[in-house]
């Protein structure tokens, strides 16, 4: 429930591991990284009971993983609202729960990425070799298109685009060379509109080159970003701009947006095999190593 009208109504394969092994031999998935519902970041709350529900989420998804190790991998979630204890609990995820990293948001309560109240978690998430994970999630615009279903089909591709170039323009993928991002759902509208970004920071240093001065398209071959885009086009696309060692798979299992038989639409292209393999499972445990 959101209030008093319903969200969204979820099956037990959310939350029960022995549902999820169901599906995954239903479609040849061998191992999955579990990561929590961007709906439980929790962002919004008091620091304090955030970081008490990330806890109990982190400790959740361990357990999954201590009881099957080879089918499960796990990102944990952290109160990004509170540097400090988001630093917490990211270093107990990685340190305690031997967690491959963490899921954050695009967004914290509508401020961005770049803003330097984050830079000392960034800096601490290169230090301990953290991967992160960036979901979008409370989508600006949700309020003035509530129709059609348009922040999940509109908003969340913008959304990405804004966690990505807020990282690019900030400078802080130039400040933290080392830090391993990933973003979801085929990197959103950036890859399509990264010849835009370019002009723009071109025409517009004033406004562009304000924090960082290196071309937006330098850090392609830096980030990571998934292949959910449900097109053999925009694959194809987004292996061209990105590279083909830079997209992991990405399912968005068990919800509606998200690829119902995951690697499909990989395994049915015209890819070479190497390129295949990259793609189906070489790249992210790269990513989550």
């Amino acid at each position: 429930m959101k209030g008093d009208k319903v969200f969204r109504i979820v099956e037990n394969n959310c939350f029960e591991p022995t549902e999820r092994k169901k599906d995954m031999a239903q479609t040849g998935v061998t191992t999955q990284v579990l990561s929590p519902i961007p709906v439980l970041f929790n962002y919004w709350a008091r620091p304090a009971d955030a970081l008490e529900t990330s806890r109990f989420f982190n400790d959740h998804i361990a357990e999954t993983i201590g009881k099957d190790p080879e089918g499960f991998i796990g990102l944990g979630t952290v109160p990004m609202q509170d540097t400090d204890l988001a630093i917490l609990e990211m270093t107990r995820c990685v340190k305690e729960l031997k967690f491959a990293g963490i899921e954050i948001g695009t967004n914290v309560n509508g401020i961005n990425l770049s803003d330097k109240r984050f830079l000392p978690f960034f800096e601490h998430a290169e230090k301990i070799g953290c991967s992160i994970f960036v979901h979008p999630w409370q989508m600006m615009g949700q309020s003035d298109m509530p129709e059609y279903w348009l922040p999940w089909l509109v908003g969340m591709p913008a959304e990405t685009s804004r966690a990505i170039c807020s990282l690019i323009f900030s400078g802080v993928l130039e400040e933290f060379p080392s830090l391993k991002f990933a973003f979801a759902h085929g990197g959103g509208s950036f890859p399509a509109t990264i010849g835009r970004i370019n002009h723009g920071f071109e025409v517009r240093p004033d406004l562009c080159a304000v924090d960082n001065r290196q071309k937006p398209s330098s850090y392609l071959k830096k980030i990571y970003i998934d292949s959910l885009v449900h097109d053999e086009s925009a694959l194809k696309y987004i292996l061209d701009v990105m590279g083909e060692d830079f997209i992991c798979l990405g399912s968005d299992y068990p919800f509606p947006l998200g690829e119902h038989h995951p690697g499909k639409l990989i395994s049915e292209s015209a890819f070479t095999s190497d390129i295949k393999e990259k793609l189906l499972f070489k790249n992210a445990l790269r990513w989550l190593s």
